[in-house]
């Protein structure tokens, strides 16, 4: 699948699906616009009573080189760990750093929108604030195939200001631009491995349960009194989401796992996997018979489950790209606005997390439609 769809300013990357989906997400159509001076873009602010706050970690796992530049001899990953703040105020967090704006707008072919464009995405949460008191649940979260881990602020956001420490991982060599604190950027190698096919994603998919294990063992080394060991989840985006079957296999530490409108490229296995897992994709193309890995992978989850689509959305619609896309007057082909769509994702998967890591029930799994009329169950 072609990275460039044309050259309409930041149309091009808003309205461009996620390279890992042979999982069935098509090109989105988008209308031709005028150069225009960019607007202020703002994801929406996260609906918890909490403030949130915000700080990049750059981890280091020297156990290992790194699977896509083995001549880099220790795996380096960028993760933004959000949680709640002990009090409001103070410096908001940047949403991606100047460098990354201007290659993601490079690689997407934009032209006429300023390079920094997407760096002063405004945000809520708060740049290095202290965080609050008390042992919190704890969500990892791993975003689509060339995606940055920014593309998932709006969920991760708002899943911290209910009470959530969310750490999102950027997985190096694997999005267009990740930036460290000493001015390297990796750029994505593993775009340019050919072929894109279900071993090759299969890979990606280990790749990232590594990941997440070593970003649990940094995560809860550095904050043991952050984060409550017993209370520990993921999900995600795309290959994001089904990297969290390989992760929940991996690591017992993982208590439930969530897959958003992705091709499970790593399938559950016939031997079952009983811990609580959520499908949320989109109606056109996860319903029941549209993916054939969900089809496969529904009667081997054999602990809690729901399977929910939601009508009107597209591949995009569960993460921030929708959202900027609507902001710039770009049509991505959904038929659900974005807004729409962003408030039904934090609310379907803040629901799921609070069953299973705080123990509250959440009727809305039972009956989605009662709040979201458009979610519908599938399994």
């Amino acid at each position: 699948m072609s990275h460039r769809i044309g050259r309409l300013a930041l149309a091009v990357l808003l309205a461009l699906p996620a390279a890992a989906s042979w999982a069935a997400t098509s090109e989105a159509a988008v209308r031709n616009r005028t150069t225009e001076p960019a607007p202020a873009l703002r994801i929406p602010k996260p609906t918890g009573k909490l403030p949130v706050g915000m700080t990049s970690l750059h981890l280091k796992d020297t156990s290992r080189p790194d699977p896509w530049v083995p001549s880099v001899k220790a795996r380096e990953l960028m993760v933004s760990l959000w949680y709640p703040a002990a009090k409001a105020g103070g410096a908001r967090a940047p949403y991606m750093t100047v460098k990354e704006s201007e290659l993601t707008l490079k690689e997407a072919g934009a032209s006429g929108v300023p390079g920094d464009l997407l760096s002063k995405t405004r945000i809520d949460a708060v740049k290095d604030a202290r965080p609050a008191k008390g042992r919190l649940p704890l969500v990892v979260l791993s975003p689509g195939f060339t995606k940055p881990r920014y593309s998932l602020t709006g969920l991760a956001e708002d899943l911290a200001s209910r009470g959530y420490v969310v750490a999102v991982i950027g997985h190096t060599y694997e999005n267009v631009a990740t930036s460290f604190p000493d001015g390297r950027v990796a750029e994505c190698v593993a775009c340019e491995v050919e072929p894109k096919n279900p071993a090759f994603f299969a890979k990606v998919g280990q790749i990232r349960a590594a990941d997440v294990t070593f970003v649990l063992d940094s995560v809860l080394a550095r904050y043991p009194k952050l984060i409550d060991r017993s209370r520990i989840a993921m999900g995600g985006h795309s290959v994001g989401g089904a990297s969290s079957v390989a992760a929940l296999l991996k690591d017992s530490r993982l208590r439930a796992g969530m897959n958003i409108d992705g091709t499970a490229v790593v399938p559950v296995p016939s031997g079952g996997l009983a811990k609580p897992y959520l499908l949320l994709g989109s109606e056109a193309k996860h319903s029941p018979g549209k993916d054939p890995t969900w089809d496969q992978s529904w009667p081997n989850l054999t602990g809690w489950k729901r399977w929910f689509v939601v009508t009107g959305t597209e591949h995009a619609s569960f993460t921030d790209i929708s959202v900027l896309s609507e902001q710039l007057g770009i049509d991505d082909g959904a038929d659900l606005p974005a807004t729409r769509s962003l408030e039904i994702t934090r609310g379907i998967v803040a629901a799921f997390y609070d069953l299973h890591l705080r123990g509250k029930p959440q009727p809305i799994l039972n009956d989605p439609a009662s709040r979201y009329p458009e979610v519908k169950p599938a399994g």
